[in-house]
């Protein structure tokens, strides 16, 4: 019964996603989904609760967002499957949030004559998935910075499955559930994709991914306010070509760091927090990361400067600007002006990464690129600090599968996007 579910869940969202003319609608179509597909009146899943399908929320989740059996980058998968990336195998998903197989992924070495372990839990949010074996972060029992309970980490403590949170005709964003007499307007479709659909006066579409905010408190912590971005179609994709570029947005409260900090607010504290997040990056960064091509190349250019290992927060929340420059074919690849904005996910993602602290980058090793090679134990000259237990495919793929020639032949680390001190 379990496997009969599933199985015409996913065919249901292949038929939705047809029917839309291949406009990305999938499943939840920008708020809640068909009660069918996550939960079983009669059915649901021995020791669960919420009669849901999966043990807990988050298998339920990745009863579609992960699939045994990919080859590559597919759709709106998350995670790889234990199964499809034995040792020496990268996680397949490219998306842009990372793939959650990379906590499967754990490191070993010796570096200096000293043996180094880097557990895979080190590469992200850790939810816990008791039916693919997704546990939680035995080192970080509460978020860093925060006091959310490592215990309680899932899927739905960051997206709200129901999809509360709407945007309306007039580009404001509502929560009806937690504010008192917003507009209950009707979500027509996803609000996440640069071909979503337009609400007319009276409709609304869905934050992006779902995200919690306004004031949803059900998680223990309260969001204060929305987080903004727009995602091509596909997102989920090697970026070996081309680069797959968010476009994300940040006004009043309503920015990405504001609403990390919902589980981290101590990152943002006087006596613990350093790095800048949500100031507008100013001439001096903004000129840095428009000139910045690679190590010993300062000859870019704005209007070909953007970089996915290093995106920034457009200081805007017209979604109609958002759409346009949220692109997978290299087409707006414009970088920042001076009152634009870093962000955390201008150095993390938001799920996990091939980098400890989910960080799109190697800061482990003062170079990313190695002799015009990626980094791995299986690469000549081996430097075991900057190949770190992987083989350099491992490595590549950490790096969206870009060619090593992105690259300068002995790349420094990535932070010199904006600061040029290379």
């Amino acid at each position: 019964m379990k496997t009969f579910r599933v199985c015409f869940g996913v065919l249901a969202v292949a038929l939705l996603f047809l029917l839309a003319g291949g406009t990305p609608q999938a499943f939840h179509s920008g708020g809640v989904a068909e009660c069918g597909g996550c939960h079983s009146m009669h059915n649901p899943a021995p020791n669960g609760s919420f009669l849901l399908v999966g043990t807990d929320p988050s298998s339920t989740c990745l009863s579609c967002h992960m699939h045994a059996g990919d080859t590559g980058p597919s759709s709106y998968h998350v995670a790889t499957a234990d199964a499809d990336m034995p040792a020496g195998v990268p996680p397949l998903q490219r998306g842009p949030g990372g793939d959650f197989g990379w906590l499967k992924k754990t490191y070993t070495g010796v570096i200096r004559g000293e043996a180094f372990t880097e557990e895979g839990q080190t590469h992200g949010h850790n939810v816990i998935a008791v039916d693919t074996t997704f546990t939680a972060d035995t080192d970080n029992t509460t978020a860093p910075g925060g006091t959310f309970p490592g215990s309680q980490l899932g899927c739905e403590s960051c997206h709200d499955p129901h999809g509360r949170v709407r945007r309306l005709s007039t580009g404001a964003y509502v929560n009806p559930i937690y504010q008192a007499g917003a507009t209950n307007a009707p979500i027509i479709g996803s609000g996440s994709y640069n071909t979503s659909l337009t609400p007319a006066a009276g409709q609304a579409v869905g934050s992006y991914r779902l995200l919690r905010g306004l004031g949803d408190n059900t998680q223990g912590v309260t969001f204060a306010g929305v987080a903004i971005a727009i995602t091509p179609t596909p997102y989920n994709r090697t970026e070996a070509a081309t680069q797959t570029r968010v476009a994300y947005g940040a006004t009043g409260i309503n920015t990405w760091g504001n609403w990390c900090a919902t589980c981290h607010p101590d990152m943002h504290s006087s006596g613990n927090y350093v790095h800048p997040v949500d100031e507008s990056l100013g001439s001096d960064v903004a000129a840095n990361y428009n000139m910045y091509v690679k190590t010993g190349d300062l000859t870019g250019a704005a209007a070909t400067s953007f970089s996915s290992l290093a995106p920034f927060a457009e200081n805007t929340a017209d979604i109609a600007v958002l759409q346009a420059h949220a692109q997978n074919n290299n087409s707006y690849l414009n970088g920042p002006a001076s009152s634009d904005k870093v962000m955390c996910l201008s150095c993390h993602r938001a799920h996990a990464s091939g980098w400890p602290e989910a960080l799109r980058w190697n800061m482990e090793g003062e170079f990313m690129t190695y002799n015009s090679l990626y980094p791995g134990t299986d690469t000549t000259p081996t430097v075991p600090q900057f190949a770190r237990g992987r083989l350099g495919i491992e490595t590549q793929a950490a790096y969206y599968d870009r060619p090593v020639t992105a690259f300068a032949s002995y790349q420094r680390v990535f932070c010199n996007k904006c600061h040029a001190k290379d």
